[in-house]
């Protein structure tokens, strides 16, 4: 048997480079199991090629994210050695015939059928599945959490604490400079006493399955809070953001299992890049659960107050922004200028009838009021409009005393016939114009 400390590499060579990425995987899970599980395959393989062994074994499930992490690394660095997994290839089905295989073989095990969860615990976190957990309708049991207190038990008054960063990595804390271990050691102490750290998730498995785990991280919390702070105060902008998207594809990476891969060696050396001025402390208050950002101070900042106040001064024209806003806004104003040609010309394209519809006919009406009936039902509109046109064209000069009287004359004589004779009088020929009508009755 083997047993080796493995914290300081695993915090050094995968936590804090997770720390400084900012991955979380799904909005919560600060990947605690994800990350280790590379560097536990890593000494397996290595005491196997050491010891001349042939084959690597794992007791995860066939169902869980793990078998694939460790076989992933298992296939980059001794891709000759065969894998037996027990739980794919032996006849266990659940976490009770595994208690049975251990009880007829004197195995000692912490699990029991009363306290079934499985849990994954390391210097980062703490993890709980199974039990009442599978359920995602029923609140973890307040047994279920082990590193972290309550709201309600923690203290009653804010606990202050300052986090040292150099180059994006942790050093300190509350002024003394410390070694990883300890480091985060001391962190999950205070923030387990504070109730900080506690994550309930419901997630998707690399396999394809949904899965509902807790997870306590008490000192990754602070330190990812602090980090995060210590960034908004230090990174240019596009840099911050576009790291904000590497962040999602690095969690993806590590919680599926490929931490052995060019892509993630690539972005780590992104990463590290961006993490040069990363160099400052961060003051956190502490209370029932919360992080309330106190302070952040930085000799790399690129906070300056004499930009940021709302008081104007030398430094900044706000003249300038005039300008910056008509270029920014450009292709805003070309898409809305060619927006309105295009509806200009559209309507010029619309069929009009007698000035009061600007949108096209519905085809039936067009049909219906181009008929003849349709003329009958307008008649008496038509002839008041025709008296009208022409006493303005006499007022205007247009005709004289006897062509007015002549046409007021014959409109009038239209008007007296359609009040005494029945409608059928109208009718000559089917879907004939009024015009026509009236141009064949005058003569």
């Amino acid at each position: 048997m083997f047993v080796e400390d493995l914290r300081e590499e695993f915090l050094a060579e995968y936590v804090f480079p997770a720390l400084r990425s900012g991955a979380v995987y799904e909005h919560k899970y600060l990947l605690g199991t994800s990350l280790a599980r590379p560097v536990i395959a890593k000494h397996q393989v290595e005491v196997a090629l050491r010891e001349g062994a042939t084959a690597l074994a794992h007791g995860c499930t066939g169902k869980g994210n793990d078998q694939v992490r460790f076989e992933h690394a298992f296939q980059a660095l001794a891709p000759e050695l065969k894998v037996i997994a027990p739980w794919r290839e032996w006849d266990l089905k659940s976490r009770e015939d595994c208690l049975d295989y251990a009880e007829k073989r004197g195995i000692s095990v912490t699990a029991s059928r009363t306290k079934i969860h499985s849990r994954d615990r390391n210097i980062w976190h703490l993890s709980h599945e199974g039990g009442e957990l599978e359920d995602p309708a029923n609140a973890p049991l307040d047994s279920t959490w082990q590193m972290t207190v309550s709201p309600q038990e923690a203290p009653d008054k804010i606990e202050s604490v300052t986090i040292g960063f150099e180059a994006g990595t942790p050093v300190s804390v509350n002024g003394k400079k410390m070694d990883s271990v300890s480091l985060v050691e001391l962190l999950n102490e205070i923030g387990g006493r504070n109730a900080i750290g506690r994550v309930d998730l419901v997630e998707n498995r690399f396999v394809g399955i949904k899965s509902r785990g807790c997870y306590e991280t008490p000192g990754g919390t602070l330190l990812l809070t602090a980090h995060r702070e210590l960034e908004a105060l230090c990174l240019e902008r596009e840099v911050a953001h576009f790291k904000q998207q590497l962040a999602l594809k690095y969690a993806d990476l590590v919680y599926n299992g490929l931490w052995f891969t060019p892509l993630r060696e690539a972005l780590d050396a992104f990463i590290n890049d961006t993490q040069k001025e990363i160099t400052g402390t961060v003051t956190l208050h502490l209370y029932k659960g919360n992080v309330i950002v106190a302070s952040r101070e930085s000799a790399f900042t690129l906070y300056r107050t004499d930009l940021s106040s709302f008081t104007m001064g030398e430094s900044y024209d706000q003249k300038d922004a005039e300008g910056f806003i008509r270029i920014l806004g450009l292709p805003a104003r070309s898409l809305a200028l060619r927006n309105k040609a295009a509806k200009l010309q559209e309507t010029a394209k619309m069929k009009m009838w007698s000035g009061r519809f600007r949108q096209p006919l519905d085809p039936k009406f067009e049909q219906w009021q181009r008929s003849f009936p349709f003329d009958q039902k307008l008649l008496l509109h038509e002839l008041a409009a025709s008296r009208a046109h022409a006493q303005a064209l006499g007022a205007a000069g247009i005709l004289n005393a006897d062509e007015r009287n002549a046409i007021l004359s014959g409109l009038g004589q239209i008007g007296k016939k359609s009040e005494t004779v029945p409608a059928s009088w109208m009718i000559r020929k089917p879907k004939t114009s009024i015009t026509s009508w009236k141009s064949g009755w005058s003569s």
